[in-house]
């Protein structure tokens, strides 16, 4: 007998983030890259991924599934600067 469709399968899998393992139990089976930087709380305009060293592009996320023992690299994009930092001479 089949589970109904709006049953959630949960999963359970150790990610290596930036260097670090990390244990994610009762994750949505699939458990995507959207998904996963939703769970962070990481703003998908202020980040890049890399999966596995692979670099993937922003609108594929929803449809990347992650697997227990991938190592992904996530570089936050921090703006900001100061006005009138530079010298006189590099304006002109």
């Amino acid at each position: 007998m089949q589970a109904p469709l709006s049953t959630k399968v949960l999963a359970q899998m150790k990610l290596h983030i930036n260097g670090e393992e990390r244990d994610f139990t009762s994750v949505p089976a699939p458990f995507t890259l959207a998904a996963l930087l939703e769970l962070l709380g990481m703003k998908a305009d202020r980040v890049a991924v890399e999966l596995n060293r692979d670099i993937v592009p922003r609108d594929c996320w929803l449809e990347t599934p992650l697997n227990d023992g991938d190592r992904l690299e996530v570089v936050h994009f921090v703006g900001g600067g100061s006005v009138g930092i530079f010298p006189e001479s590099f304006n002109k």
